[in-house]
């Protein structure tokens, strides 16, 4: 029976309650370890077609007639429209649609960043659309752009509410103290990257919209666009078949859509827009930069008595604030916290979400500072953190829905034990040292998200879903949990999503939450149709239902006889056996959470200020892992991208005019396969016993998490350094290196400036 129900949901560190329809599915959680399917390493479903070009990306799109949009786009960080005249470019050769300033939403006259929209062009082709942007005329007032993250809290230019949390006494905590160690960290403004970049395609069909687009939310980006254009929701139909990455950055709705679907109803034609690579390092979304102050005390023991910290993040011009403070306020136990979180409203392009926003930056300076007290208070880094081990929520006392972060750490403490003989292999030129670093971040999901399992007439299984596959394997781990509900082979299940019109809700591909909001509906969907196949069964064959079950794509019976699944199947048309099913609540009164802790051996050049990171052991705790071989690809493609944020990538801004100046690929240095040190795997593979019908946490974003500050504090221990600023570039490695030095009043290694 379906129920109408409340429940507490989760992206990216933002709970919302819900009202959402479940089904009464009843189902216990499959036994701990690998099934037939579950649990067992599975290649991807779609691999084979993406790797013969077959899969049909937004760039890909061909419609008839289809005309092309090019963007005008301010110059200045602030400015003022003055006067524009779109005569000349209306004119152009192949010109067929412009647009202006305030005709639709997100294009102003008043330009708040560098690459603001002002105006839209839609020609035949696209060298045309981008000569007849450059005949747009345009008087410019150029205003005083705020850039300085700083100035920006002091004359209250936020964007977000200042956010302050506290629990017990502060200043009691600090007095108790036999250490207290405070330091001032910073983190960079990172662009997302992903392979693919924003775009779309419009078509209009009388008063309906077709959208082909890029994008983490189909559902949302559905409701967001139709509410832009007036529309009811199920005139606007949005399909992303496959996707080339988004990390966050394609969550939401963008003007540039919105620019399309104008220019495609006026000129009566599909319009497709893409957003060229510099265009995708202005405007496509950014890890905002941070300037943290962190503040640590703890007994001699190793108790701590205090954490603090003041967190100003440089949000650009719009966005929301990202829970930075949140390492340190859930993290460890500790009676006495105080945080404080400022969003800084500036002239520079918006911030985004983007893989873990706010416990990246933030886990690198709690995890930082807690290596310095654990120095401070002559005690193993990795004791310290065990002996301030939270069994529940230190917020408000919840207990967690599961935590194996203690096993976590005894399956690091052998690689741990190795750290004097990394340090042993050290010389003159070369310091060895090893760190670590834990980790916490969301990923529970949470309904509402619904699936259907039809099932032919030939046994197979389709399992259908308007839900997108953000590049993580998404399709593979659906037909898994399917297969093995069904008692089929992987083989013998067809994963359809990405159209809205095609499918029922999904939830959005952020947060970590595709796993665990979408896997449970999929399973939910599967056990209704073995159901109805065993009922049908139990007529067909004269059997009473207990006794049957699916397994290997038969019909099994425990007092013998055996049957292939298509003998009922067979018996019908398609889809005549249609399971559906829904996402169930999350569980009341918990907190689900992702634990883990990670490894770096690096070593370190004192004369030069390189650093060669040698290994990575990653060791996490997600609750049943579907399949292993995807987990490892998620846990390896974080790290790898934790080592593009740690040592190489910086957006760089001109500190005068707002400016980005790392537009392309060669100024924005990504990581590649040279920078790729071994990467070791574990999983604490133990399902959530309260946590739907799977036991599945999600995965895409606890693995970048801990890795920069798990690389910091071995160079920490390879030189007494400490690194306080990311990217950790050879300039910041000899500095810190010249300020160890004076603290232990110690010439600089011979060779460092």
């Amino acid at each position: 029976m379906a129920r109408l129900i409340k429940s507490e949901k989760e992206v990216e560190g933002r709970y919302e309650e819900v009202w959402t329809l479940v089904e009464e599915d009843a189902l216990d959680q499959w036994p701990a370890g690998p099934g037939d399917v579950v649990g067992r390493d599975a290649t991807r479903l779609d691999g084979l077609v993406k790797a013969r070009g077959e899969a049909r990306y937004t760039a890909d799109i061909r419609l008839p007639g289809m005309l092309q949009a090019a963007l005008l786009r301010s110059p200045y960080a602030h400015a003022r429209v003055a006067r524009i005249d779109l005569t000349r470019a209306a004119a152009a050769p192949g010109v067929l649609g412009v647009v202006g300033p305030g005709e639709v939403w997100g294009v102003s006259e008043e330009i708040g960043f560098e690459g603001s929209a002002v105006a839209a062009v839609a020609a035949e082709t696209e060298a045309q659309a981008r000569a007849a942007v450059e005949l747009i005329d345009v008087d410019w007032e150029e205003l005083e752009p705020l850039l300085d993250a700083d100035e920006a809290v002091a004359r209250g230019s936020l964007v977000a509410e200042t956010r302050r949390y506290e629990r017990g006494d502060l200043e009691q905590g600090l007095a108790q103290a036999d250490a207290v160690v405070e330091s001032e960290y910073r983190t960079q403004t990172l662009n997302h990257n992903p392979l693919e970049t924003h775009g779309c395609v419009c078509e209009w069909r009388g008063d309906a919209i077709d959208v082909y687009i890029s994008t983490q939310y189909i559902w949302g980006l559905r409701r967001d666009l139709a509410e832009n254009l007036g529309l009811p929701a199920d005139k606007v139909r949005v399909v992303c078949e496959f996707m080339g990455g988004g990390f966050g950055a394609k969550n939401g709705l963008g003007n540039y859509v919105v620019l399309a679907a104008e220019l495609a109803k006026r000129t009566k034609r599909p319009v497709r827009c893409a957003l060229g690579r510099r265009e995708e390092n202005v405007v496509g979304g950014n890890r905002n930069a941070t300037k943290q102050r962190v503040t640590a005390a703890a007994r001699s023991d190793g108790t701590l008595t205090a954490l603090a910290g003041e967190f100003t993040c440089a949000l650009g011009w719009e966005g929301w604030l990202p829970p930075t403070a949140g390492p340190t306020q859930l993290l460890y136990a500790c009676d006495n916290v105080r945080t404080v979180e400022h969003g800084a409203k500036l002239n520079l392009p918006p911030m985004a979400a983007f893989r873990a926003p706010g416990f990246v930056e933030g886990t690198w300076s709690l995890e930082c500072v807690l290596d310095k007290l654990a120095a401070a208070l002559d005690l193993d880094p990795l004791e310290l953190r065990k002996h301030n081990y939270a069994h529940s929520d230190p917020m408000d006392g919840r207990p967690f829905s599961s935590k194996n972060l203690m096993e976590c750490y005894r399956r690091a403490e052998p690689h741990w034990a190795r750290r004097h003989e990394v340090r042993a292999r050290s010389d003159e030129v070369w310091k060895r040292g090893m760190g670590l670093a834990s980790q916490s971040w969301y990923g529970g999901g949470g309904p509402p998200s619904y699936a259907w399992v039809r099932l032919g007439s030939d046994g197979r299984a389709n399992v259908v879903t308007a839900m997108q596959d953000i590049g993580t394997g998404t399709r593979t781990a659906m037909a898994q949990i399917a297969a093995e509900e069904l008692g089929l082979l992987l083989e013998q299940v067809e994963v359809q999503i990405g159209d809205s019109a095609r499918g029922p809700f999904a939830s959005i591909s952020g947060g970590s939450s595709t796993l665990p909001s979408m896997g449970p509906a999929v399973r939910s969907a599967a056990a209704d149709a073995a159901r109805q196949v065993l009922e049908l069964a139990a007529q067909r064959f004269d059997r009473e239902q207990r006794l049957l079950s699916l397994k290997g794509g038969r019909i099994v019976s425990s007092d013998g006889g055996s049957w292939p699944i298509d003998e009922i199947t067979g018996l019908l048309d398609d889809g005549q056996i249609l399971g559906k099913g829904a996402r169930g609540p999350n569980p009341t009164g918990m907190r689900v959470l992702t634990f883990g802790i990670q490894l770096a051996e690096v070593a370190v050049d004192v004369g030069t200020g390189e650093v060669v990171v040698e290994r990575v052991i990653a060791i996490h705790d997600v609750g049943r892992v579907i399949n292993p071989l995807g987990a490892r690809s998620q846990v390896e493609g974080g790290i790898i991208q934790a080592l593009g944020h740690t040592f190489s990538e910086h957006r760089l801004d001109d500190p005068e005019t707002g400016a980005v100046l790392t537009k392309t690929l060669d100024a924005y240095k990504l990581p590649t396969i040279a920078d790729v040190p071994e990467i070791v795997c574990d999983f604490v593979d133990e399902p959530d016993a309260h946590l739907t019908n799977l036991g599945s946490k999600g995965l895409g974003e606890p693995p970048i998490v801990p890795t920069a500050a798990a690389i910091a504090n071995a160079i920490r221990d390879a030189t007494g350094a400490d690194v306080t600023s990311l990217p950790i570039t050879r300039e910041e490695i000899l500095r810190a290196l010249r300020e160890a030095a004076e603290r232990r009043r110690e010439p600089v290694a011979a060779g460092t400036p």
